[in-house]
């Protein structure tokens, strides 16, 4: 299984951020890591690059000639591996065409063509509520809701099932975000603690960085990809080397 979608449980749950993290910290394990995006509408994944690609990812959706390549921005240069973001950056009558249903079963298409090359794909997927979402869960092989803590975040959970049950799909991971308590979500499998890194042109930082925000995304990370990737973190003022471990 080597394709997931990221799915945020509701707006602001933290999904690309997240994405990028999961993404930089494999990548800096030694896999190869696409980061494509599906939120078309808020175009976020595209202010962590610091150039826009050649085509975006609605072009590439909408051009199947187009190479793969020409969409990709690479990301985390000191990594051992390659991370790769594939983001949005359209306007309005760009994103409108590529939300259609050809442009979506298309979107499926370059899913599963960066599976062939990546060790890993990361889908930036936003509540499903269009076309290209419906495509990220359906293309994906495993499902992760993202919501944040709190009550909000256990609402919009169950919204969220409910949407993929809709669809005959089934989440197979909850990652609660901005929070280092387990029991933040009844049915949590991961937690991510808040980041002191809120500069989007600063983000990932668990490439190089260590610490308790790259401790917490490294549980993440074996809990969902079962891949084990060194951190450290410092407790009593001594700075110890975690390792998460591989399922």
């Amino acid at each position: 299984m080597n394709s997931y979608s990221l799915v945020g449980a509701t707006g602001g749950a933290g999904t690309t951020r997240l994405a990028l993290e999961f993404g930089a910290l494999l990548a800096r394990g030694g896999h190869d890591v696409a980061v494509i995006d599906a939120a078309y509408a808020t175009q976020g994944l595209a202010d962590h690059c610091p150039v826009r690609p050649e085509a975006d990812v609605t072009e590439l959706t909408l051009d199947p000639d187009a190479p793969l390549e020409a969409g990709l921005v690479d990301l985390a240069p000191d990594a051992a591996g390659r991370l790769a973001a594939c983001p949005a950056r359209a306007p309005f009558e760009r994103l409108a065409r590529a939300k259609t249903p050809e442009a979506a079963r298309r979107f499926e298409a370059r899913i599963e063509e960066a599976g062939d090359r990546f060790d890993h794909v990361l889908v930036d997927t936003p509540p499903v509520a269009a076309n290209q979402a419906v495509a990220a869960v359906s293309a994906c092989e495993s499902t992760v809701l993202v919501a944040p803590s709190g009550q909000r975040g256990r609402d919009s959970l169950v919204r969220a099932r409910d949407r993929l049950a809709d669809l005959a799909v089934e989440a197979d991971a909850v990652v609660v975000n901005r929070t280092e308590r387990l029991d933040a979500a009844p049915d949590a499998d991961a937690v991510v603690p808040e980041s002191s890194v809120v500069d989007p042109a600063a983000v990932p930082v668990c490439d190089t960085e260590d610490g308790p925000f790259a401790a917490g995304v490294a549980a993440a990370v074996s809990t969902l990809f079962g891949v084990r990737v060194e951190v450290a973190v410092e407790r009593g003022g001594v700075r110890e080397r975690l390792r998460s471990l591989r399922r």
